[in-house]
């Protein structure tokens, strides 16, 4: 379990009604991004959420209206993005909060979903929010990736992985090295356990 820091009271504030319009439409969900690095390695400040669903197009309307008037949710921009294969992005107004949503398009996407644990995200509210998270490996994996597609230039995310590999002691490295190479990152993989 994560230290909270205040950025967890907002995250909170915003997931917790997400997370329940998601459970209550039966739309298969995990956290991942900087959020689930904080969960699964070291705590650091975001703000936003990044979430792999599997959405269909009939789901974006079911979602919009479940979430109500609190959220900005564009249907035709949603439809639009899960046709293209993009993600697109839901507000919550109240706090100011942006989740991004990766449309689970791929192998991997669904080995996430598939994969991924209930856990607790400690908001220093009465309440933590328990949510469906990705694994240590599959987000170190996920990080990779965007830090190959970034340009290898972010300090945040080479802080975030090097944080997982810190933090989790028993990883799974047939499972990483597989996947390392499949997504075309075992150097980096390799890099970053020199580290």
């Amino acid at each position: 379990m994560v230290t909270c820091f205040p950025m967890m009271n907002s995250l909170a504030a915003g997931l917790r009604p997400l997370i329940q319009a998601l459970d209550a439409l039966h739309i298969p969900y995990v956290v991942g991004g900087s959020l689930a690095s904080s969960i699964r390695g070291i705590v650091r400040a975001t703000v936003d959420i990044d979430l792999v669903v599997q959405i269909s197009l009939t789901d974006c309307a079911r979602l919009a209206q479940e979430l109500g008037a609190d959220w900005y949710a564009d249907v035709p921009m949603m439809t639009e993005a899960i046709r293209m294969g993009r993600s697109f992005n839901l507000v919550w107004i109240p706090g100011g909060l942006k989740a991004d949503i990766f449309p689970a398009i791929n192998d991997f996407h669904t080995l996430q979903l598939r994969r991924g644990t209930l856990s607790d995200m400690p908001s220093g509210a009465p309440e933590s929010v328990t949510c469906r998270v990705a694994t240590a490996e599959d987000i170190l994996l996920a990080k990779l990736r965007w830090y190959r597609d970034g340009g290898e230039v972010s300090d945040r995310q080479w802080s975030d992985i090097t944080g997982i590999l810190e933090v989790n002691s028993s990883l799974d490295d047939n499972y990483l090295e597989h996947w390392a190479a499949r997504l075309g990152v075992s150097d980096l993989l390799a890099r970053a356990r020199g580290e």
